[in-house]
C-alpha cells in the first residue's frame, strides 16, 4: 500500500512538472499565409506557473536575423538581454521569425500576431499586459504591427526603427515623406510609447526618430524618447539594459480588459 502511495505522489509531482516548464526558451511552429511553418521560440521566465497571469511580450527581429532557423532573432537585441538578466524580465516573450527575403509587413506581421496568439494559449498571460518590441527592421515592424493591431498592446518600444522605408526593399505602408508620421501618431496616439535610437546611426537616420517623437508630442501622446549620444545602429544593446524603461514598460495596462486573439 506504501508502494502504492508513493507512485501515485510521484505521478502527480511529475504531473506537474510536465505542466510547468523551467524557464529558458522553447521552439514552436506556426503557420504562414502560405501554409508553410515557421519556427519560433518562447521564453518562459523565471518562477513561470500557470497560477497567475503573466505579461507577454512580442518581439521582432532585424534584418540580420532573417531567416528559416528558428535561431537567430534570439541571438541579438531582447534575447541576450533575457539570458544575461532574467530576474529583471518576468513576462513570457515570443520570438517569430521573418522568412528570408521579406519585412515585418503583410504575411510577416500576420504570422508574428498568430505566434503571439498561439503563446496566449499555450500560456497562461495577461491579455491587459501585451507589450511589442523590435530593432532596427523589427523597429519598423513594431510600427506597422502596433497600428495593424492598435487595440492589442498596452505599450510599444520602437528601437532604431523607421517609418518611411529607407530602401526599396521596404514596403511603403503609410502616406510618403513627412505625412507618414503624423498619420502614425494619430492611430498610436493612446498607447504608451518608448522610442530609443543611436544619434550617430549610420543604417538608420535618427531624424525617422525624431519625427515620431515630434508627431507624438504634438498630439499629447504618452511617449518617451532616448537619443542615444555617440551610439550607433546598435542602439538595442542600450534599450534592453535600460533599469528605467524596463520598470515603466511592466507598468503599462491597457485600461479595459482585452480579448485574447482567435487567430
Amino acid at each position: 500500500m506504501k508502494g502504492v502511495l508513493v507512485l501515485f505522489a510521484w505521478m502527480i509531482l511529475s504531473s506537474a512538472q510536465a505542466q510547468t516548464p523551467e524557464s529558458g526558451f522553447y521552439k514552436r511552429e506556426v503557420l504562414r499565409n502560405d501554409g508553410i511553418a515557421s519556427i519560433y521560440q518562447v521564453y518562459v521566465p523565471l518562477g513561470y506557473t500557470a497560477e497567475k497571469e503573466w505579461p507577454v511580450i512580442l518581439f521582432l527581429n532585424g534584418y540580420g536575423e532573417q531567416g528559416e532557423d528558428g535561431e537567430k532573432q534570439v541571438g541579438t537585441g531582447l534575447g541576450p538581454a533575457l539570458q544575461n538578466h532574467p530576474e529583471s524580465w518576468p513576462a513570457v516573450v515570443v520570438f517569430p521569425q521573418s522568412p528570408t527575403g521579406t519585412a515585418w509587413h503583410g504575411a510577416s506581421s500576420e504570422m508574428a500576431m498568430r505566434a503571439l496568439a498561439q503563446t496566449q494559449r499555450e500560456f497562461n498571460t495577461d491579455a491587459n499586459r501585451v507589450y511589442l518590441t523590435g530593432l532596427s527592421m523589427g523597429g519598423y515592424g513594431t510600427w506597422y504591427t502596433a497600428v495593424e493591431n492598435e487595440d492589442v498592446f498596452a505599450a510599444i518600444v520602437p528601437i532604431c526603427g523607421f517609418v518611411n522605408p529607407i530602401q526599396e526593399y521596404y514596403p511603403a505602408w503609410a502616406p510618403a515623406g513627412d505625412a507618414a508620421f503624423p498619420y502614425v501618431a494619430e492611430r498610436l496616439s493612446n498607447i504608451p510609447i518608448w522610442i530609443f535610437h543611436g544619434d550617430a546611426d549610420s543604417v538608420v537616420p535618427v531624424d525617422q526618430a525624431r519625427s515620431m517623437n515630434v508627431a507624438l508630442q504634438a498630439l499629447e501622446a504618452d511617449v518617451r524618447y532616448s537619443e542615444l549620444m555617440g551610439v550607433g545602429h546598435n542602439a538595442w544593446d542600450y534599450a534592453y539594459s535600460d533599469k528605467a524603461m524596463i520598470k515603466w514598460l511592466f507598468e503599462q495596462k491597457k485600461d479595459e480588459i482585452g480579448e485574447k486573439l482567435s487567430n
